[in-house]
C-alpha cells in the first residue's frame, strides 16, 4: 500500500514513521513536496506526457500510489508513479546484495618451497584453480629458509610453472617479487566472459 497524501481527505492517516520521513527528505522528493508546476509523468499504467503537478499527483493517487521525482534536473522534472516504500525496501535490499557478494570475494594463499615436488604442486595448483573458479584472488609464494634465498631462480620458476597451470582461470596481476625470505605471485580470477570468448 502506498503512502497516504497530505491533505488527503479521503479518511486515510498519515505515516508517522521519522525514520522513513527522514528517508523521504533525503533521497527524494514525493507527493506534495513536488513544488514545480508541471512534471513529465512516467510509470507502469500510466500515459506517460506532462503534465500540471497537481493532475500528476491525482493519477497517482487514484493508483494508490505515490509521486516521486526521478530527475529534478529535467526540464520538466521527471516524475514517476510508485509505489515508494516498496521502491526503497528494493533499492536497500539490493544495496545489501551486492555489499555481500563484494565480501565473498578473499585473497586465498598457497606455499610453496623451492623443493616443491610434483604431487605437492600438482595438488595446490587444484585448490588454487577451485578458489579462482570461486572468484577469489590466490597469492602464492614460495618461502626460503637460511641460505636458500640464494637460489631465488627456483623460487620464481615454480611460481611461473604455477601460472603457467592456472592460466585458463587466472592471471598474473605481479610478476615474481622478492620480498625478504618470500617470493609472491598474485592471480586475480578471469571473467566467465572472457574464458567463453578464448574457448570461441
Amino acid at each position: 500500500m502506498a503512502l497516504p497524501f497530505k491533505g488527503n481527505t479521503g479518511g486515510g492517516k498519515e505515516r508517522s514513521n521519522p525514520r522513513f520521513n527522514r528517508l523521504q527528505e533525503t533521497e527524494h522528493r514525493i507527493n506534495e513536496r513536488i513544488r514545480v508546476p508541471q512534471v513529465r509523468l512516467v510509470g507502469d499504467n500510466v500515459e506517460v506526457g506532462i503534465y500540471p503537478t497537481h493532475e500528476a499527483l491525482k493519477i497517482a493517487q487514484d493508483l494508490e500510489l505515490d509521486l516521486v521525482e526521478i530527475s529534478p534536473q529535467a526540464d520538466p522534472p521527471v516524475c514517476k508513479a510508485i509505489d515508494y516504500k516498496k521502491f526503497l525496501y528494493e533499492k536497500k535490499k539490493k544495496e545489501k546484495e551486492m555489499k555481500a557478494n563484494a565480501k565473498q570475494s578473499e585473497v586465498k594463499e598457497v606455499r610453496f618451497t623451492p623443493g616443491t615436488d610434483e604431487h605437492d604442486f600438482a595438488f595446490k595448483a587444484k585448490h588454487a584453480e577451485n578458489f579462482l573458479k570461486d572468484g577469489n584472488k590466490v597469492k602464492a609464494y614460495v618461502q626460503f629458509k637460511g641460505r636458500a634465498v640464494m637460489f631465488k631462480e627456483r623460487g620464481e620458476l615454480v611460481l611461473l610453472k604455477f601460472a603457467e597451470r592456472l592460466a585458463e582461470f587466472g592471471q598474473p596481476e605481479t610478476l615474481p617479487k622478492l620480498e625478504g625470505k618470500r617470493m609472491f605471485l598474485m592471480l586475480a580470477p578471469k571473467s566467465s566472459k572472457k574464458k567463453k570468448e578464448e574457448k570461441n
